[in-house]
């Protein structure tokens, strides 16, 4: 069984991109595999890599992460294509240029070392893609263009045409004017100068310059193979004439703007484009009174509207938009964008869902998926230009609710006085606020904080929390047995004033191995029962009981759904459940869905409509896993070592290397199992190769006292 190798991009704990090379047996599938001139190009240099990401001339074979690495590496190219063409050495681009940083930050795709992408990641990437540019072309004689040319003719542009579109506001019927420009050379203060295209012919004719005018014009004539205007344009010889255009035909024109950027050309539209009036059917999620009954069981008001610049559309201002024949209609002063056949399907189709819903409203993960981005059911997802006339947003009541969760940075205080026998820090307190808000909404949560960050403590806080506000049911911790002391320790140490039972065999009394069910009112005496993942199925009684919470230590322990002791932990009967883990997602998706299965129940659906709903993300052609990501924001809390934010005064490791010699029994075993292994490899290959290789390498460790 052969096997091979592959190039995945992750990022390392210090925050940089870097190229992980990993061997696979070959029966088995990955999706991170690369054309093999990328993967090749990578395993030179990380900026070469991404320069041949940037070079493939679409994305449709490639997997979701280097996807999302090719549209950071366009937005580099675009960056550096836009600059003014010159003959001397190319000079760095500065991270300024980089437009789109918080977009890559909330849509990466998932990746090894995810949880340390960064800014800083983005902007070390940036720089070794642009260092690496500059070095290939300032060690020749060669300029960008021709190194484009050769290297990535896509991103060539030839030329510096132009194409201007203006309001043209003294004719009516005619309220726009098109005009074809050139750019000869620079102006003194480094900015183009534009000449009507027109007199191009003149001015290369006359200087018999044909090539040169054949080099102008050649993204002009690439333009007009995909644009019916363009090429009528240049059919008839008006492209070299000024020409008054009406809403239909600027509308079409500036559809077509990405063909004419692919070509080469650069297009200046009027200023108010870029922040063009667009009316869009707005869903309202939530209603007033809303945060006097949140929790997952409540039900949310519909409401929906037609608005435009934020303020709703009369019936009649409605009616003047559909009535126009032209996708541009003039409306309050402005030019209103107008897709008469999205907007009233959308509209129709909202129509229906708040009528259906007016009753009873929709339920609370309804909702939470739709304000995420995602429908409803978890089915595909809505293609971009549903979204461009759609607009889902939360009530102000609920959106302050959510703001909170995602931003528990923002909260006021809670307060435990002296019960808690220790000083919680900054982040700890918010990691305090953000659990007593989701517990007292009867939501689950995550807290993923980085390991020493102190969960226990927080956990802690919230306990003492529970019972100064004489909460009537004392809450459930599971954890592995390795933890037992630990835990009993700290809460002595931290919270004497917590009762607590300790339902394991190693205690004596009601903790025994035999199923023994205690009483409700036995067990509301305490503040905190405690057990372990293997009790809860020795003593069946703790599945029945009614808890304030359920409280999962090393949460990683239910990242399988199909094992028994996933299912027993998710038949847990509490208000509120809380997961601690230092990594909430290990090997793949699924160990996040098993997670949020059991904080929050039905939010990410089922497992077979997870799977589908993050194939059909992954499919997306931009921002694939943000519905995702702002779905699970709320409820999941993760705080990095790393940061210099959460501890500024935390110092860096230290690492010291201390060398000890085998004594000789340890040696003779050593080089015995050396042997074996060297004999035992000659017989086999493949994957069972491997499988040995492991072993053995166990039995090293094992071996020198590991």
């Amino acid at each position: 069984m052969s096997a091979s190798s592959i190039t995945e991009l992750g990022i390392l704990p210090s925050g940089h991109l870097h190229c992980f090379v990993t061997e696979v047996p070959g029966d088995i599938s990955t999706t991170a595999t690369i054309p093999a001139v990328v993967d090749r190009a990578f395993g030179r240099s990380l900026g070469e890599g991404l320069f041949a990401l940037a070079a493939q001339k679409n994305n449709t074979h490639l997997s979701s992460l280097y996807r999302y690495w090719r549209e950071f590496a366009c937005a580099y190219m675009t960056a550096r294509c836009q600059l003014p063409r010159s003959d001397q050495p190319l000079k760095a681009l500065t991270f300024s240029a980089f437009p789109h940083s918080e977009h890559f930050c909330t849509s990466a795709s998932p990746m090894r070392g995810g949880e340390y992408l960064s800014l800083t990641t983005l902007e070390h990437a940036w720089q070794t893609m642009d260092q690496w540019l500059c070095e290939q072309i300032n060690s020749t004689d060669a300029s960008l263009a021709a190194f484009l040319q050769q290297h990535a003719p896509h991103w060539h542009q030839v030329g510096r045409v132009c194409f201007h579109l203006a309001e043209n506001k003294q004719d009516p019927d005619y309220p726009f004017a098109f005009m074809a420009t050139y750019t000869p050379q620079l102006s003194h203060q480094g900015s183009a100068t534009y000449q009507p295209l027109g007199r191009a012919l003149q001015a290369y004719a006359d200087r018999k310059q044909k090539q040169q005018l054949m080099n102008l014009l050649t993204p002009v004539h690439e333009a007009s193979k995909n644009s019916s205007i363009i090429k009528a344009l240049l059919d008839s010889g008006d492209i070299y004439h000024p020409l008054a255009w009406t809403p239909s035909e600027a509308y079409q024109f500036i559809n077509e703007l990405p063909v004419y950027e692919a070509a080469g050309l650069t297009v200046r539209l009027p200023d108010w484009w870029k922040k063009r009036a667009r009316p869009q059917v707005s869903i309202s999620i939530g209603g007033t009174n809303i945060g006097k009954h949140l929790s997952a069981d409540a039900l949310l008001d519909v409401d929906v509207s037609v608005l435009l610049n934020g303020h709703t559309l009369s019936q009649e201002e409605w009616d003047a938009l559909m009535a126009s024949n032209d996708s541009l209609v003039f409306l309050k002063g402005q030019w209103v964008e107008v897709d008469k056949q999205q907007l009233s399907e959308a509209l129709t189709h909202w129509k229906s869902v708040e009528k259906s819903v007016a009753r009873e409203g929709i339920s609370f993960i309804e909702g939470m998926r739709l304000l995420a981005g995602s429908p409803m059911d978890l089915a595909e997802p809505l293609n971009d230009q549903q979204q461009e006339w759609t607009q889902v947003k939360a009530s102000s009541a609920l959106q302050k609710i959510v703001d909170n969760l995602r931003h528990p940075d923002h909260q006021p205080l809670l307060s435990i006085g002296d019960a808690l026998h220790a000083t919680l820090r900054p982040y700890q307190q918010q990691g305090l606020n953000w659990l007593w808000q989701l517990s007292q909404l009867k939501l689950g949560a995550c807290l993923a904080d980085d390991m020493g960050l102190g969960k226990t403590i927080q956990v802690i806080a919230l306990l003492l929390a529970m019972q100064q506000h004489a909460s009537s049911k004392p809450s459930l911790l599971i954890l592995p047995t390795s933890l037992l002391c630990n835990w009993q320790n700290e809460l002595t140490q931290f919270a004497p004033s917590l009762s607590y039972l300790v339902v394991h065999p190693s205690q004596p009394g009601l903790s025994g191995d035999k199923d023994t069910t205690p009483s409700q009112v036995d067990i509301d005496r305490y503040d905190l029962v405690i057990t372990t993942y293997g009790m809860l199925f020795r003593q069946s009684w703790l599945l029945t009981m009614s808890w304030q919470l359920a409280i999962l230590d090393e949460a990683q322990a239910i990242k399988n759904p199909g094992t028994r002791q996933t299912k027993a932990v998710k038949q847990l009967n509490a208000e509120s459940r809380i997961a601690l883990t230092g990594t909430p997602v290990e090997n793949r998706l699924t160990d996040l869905w098993s997670l949020f299965d059991f904080i929050c129940p039905g939010l990410l659906g089922s497992a077979k409509q997870f799977k589908q709903f993050v194939q059909s993300l992954a499919d997306r052609a931009r921002d694939q896993f943000a519905p995702l990501r702002s779905l699970g924001q709320p409820y999941l809390l993760r705080r990095l070592k790393t940061d210099k934010r959460i501890i500024s005064d935390l110092p860096d490791k230290t690492e010291v290397h201390a060398y000890c010699q085998l004594s000789k029994k340890q040696a003779a075993l050593y080089k015995k199992a050396v042997h074996e292994l060297t004999s035992v490899l000659e017989t086999q290959d493949g994957i069972k190769r491997k499988g040995l290789i492991l072993a053995y390498i166990l039995r090293f460790k094992q071996i020198c006292n590991h």
